[in-house]
């Protein structure tokens, strides 16, 4: 083995290893056929959204790009900006061109966008749960550290308000959030009897613009712990952060409640309480009321698919020139634009060249269909992960859930 861990290089993805083996073969096929000239238009889009979702976000586009482009493959791009919040069988993508051309990147761009959208997703709908509270991705440690920044990515895209991944949040250009690990009161504790000097150090030890935020559940009760670091720390501490597992001691809505009751009747009304452990969609709603902040890992991590397939669409003909509508059954054939109405998720699904319907308030739809690529070249530059956070954000004001 050439390398330390499973993980594919920069160049196996740019020249069309990380494929399916299927692919090779049919490029072999088509080859030996004399068919290696036929020129089509392959669709991206999403039959069914996970289950009771009504939207997902549309993520990857950036990787997609960078792929086609470094590589220079001769395609044509038509897509979503990324960040696009769309719906059930609409076409986020389009790709035109010769399919021997890019035949073997199938796999590559559905994993990018698959990987992508599902995390995006998922971040989205916590935020937009989560409302006016902060929510921070404390998914580095779920997934395989050569796919952390990725991941991150997708998940600050799709609405998180920080990252705890050190290169994640550097090619972000945001700052690390974080807290504290148990692994510190508990070294502590050993070595000095006293797992509260922890606190006391990190105070110490941590830059000024480092935010007092300590985990206040290790050996005591949430409540003392809480008490405790405030009555150390005094108006230096931020906040304590909460990550009792509701195995352990009831549900964690009784457990803030108290914790916040109690700091606010000793006068420590700005500390802000922090939940994380477990975190999901059902547990945001249940304590964004008296929670602060959230630390979400795994459900955003791990969220449900967001099942991004590839069809071809239409073909090109070269005795008469024109584009011949063309897939398999089950599918609808083909090259279409998605028109949707300003500051709502109304989407009209049309052929290309057709004209939509107007909006409600008598103003036209807009296309939401770009090419991003031409013939292997950039047609515009790509916004910033933070203009695209802002797009989704914008988006999910009048998204519901």
């Amino acid at each position: 083995m050439d390398r330390l861990f499973y993980v594919a290089k920069d160049e196996e993805i740019l020249n069309g290893e990380t494929t399916d083996i299927y692919f090779m073969r049919t490029v072999d096929v088509l080859k030996a056929a004399g068919l290696d000239r036929v020129r089509v238009r392959a669709e991206f889009h999403v039959v069914n959204l996970p289950r009771n979702y009504g939207w997902a976000v549309f993520a990857g586009l950036k990787e997609v790009v960078n792929l086609t482009v470094a590589k220079e493959l001769p395609i044509t791009i038509y897509a979503m900006p990324e960040g696009t919040l769309f719906r059930a069988n609409e076409p986020l993508m389009v790709v035109e061109g010769n399919y021997m051309d890019f035949a073997v990147y199938e796999t590559a761009f559905l994993g990018i966008l698959r990987h992508y959208s599902s995390v995006a997703t998922k971040a989205a709908r916590i935020k937009k749960l989560a409302g006016d509270r902060a929510c921070l991705f404390f998914g580095a440690r779920v997934v395989h550290p050569a796919i952390q920044p990725m991941v991150d990515r997708a998940s600050y895209i799709g609405g998180c308000d920080g990252v705890a991944g050190v290169v994640g949040a550097k090619l972000l250009g945001v700052k690390p959030s974080g807290t504290m690990p148990h692994a510190l009161m508990i070294v502590f504790r050993h070595a000095t009897g006293d797992h509260t000097l922890a606190w006391v150090w990190f105070d110490k030890v941590m830059p000024n613009d480092v935010p007092r935020i300590v985990l206040a559940d290790t050996f005591l009760d949430e409540r003392e712990e809480s008490m405790i670091a405030a009555k150390l720390l005094g108006n230096r501490l931020y906040g304590v952060r909460l990550d009792t597992p509701s195995s352990r001691r009831g549900n964690m809505e009784a457990i803030v409640r108290e914790v916040r009751w109690t700091l606010d009747l000793a006068g420590y009304r700005n500390v802000k309480i922090v939940v994380s452990g477990g975190v999901d969609e059902e547990e945001v709603v249940r304590l964004r009321g008296i929670a602060d902040m959230f630390g979400v890992g795994t459900s955003i991590a791990f969220p449900p698919s967001v099942d991004v397939s590839m069809d071809i669409v239409e073909a090109y003909d070269e005795k008469s020139g024109r584009w011949v509508p063309i897939t398999k059954r089950g599918k609808l054939p083909g090259f279409k634009q998605v028109y949707r109405c300003r500051g709502t998720l109304n989407d009209q699904v049309i052929p290309w060249d057709s004209e939509p319907a107007t909006c409600p308030d008598g103003s036209r739809p807009v296309p939401l269909l770009r090419k991003f690529v031409d013939n292997g070249k950039p047609i515009e530059a790509l916004p910033s992960d933070h203009e695209i956070r802002n797009y989704v954000l914008d988006q999910l004001r009048y998204a519901e859930i």
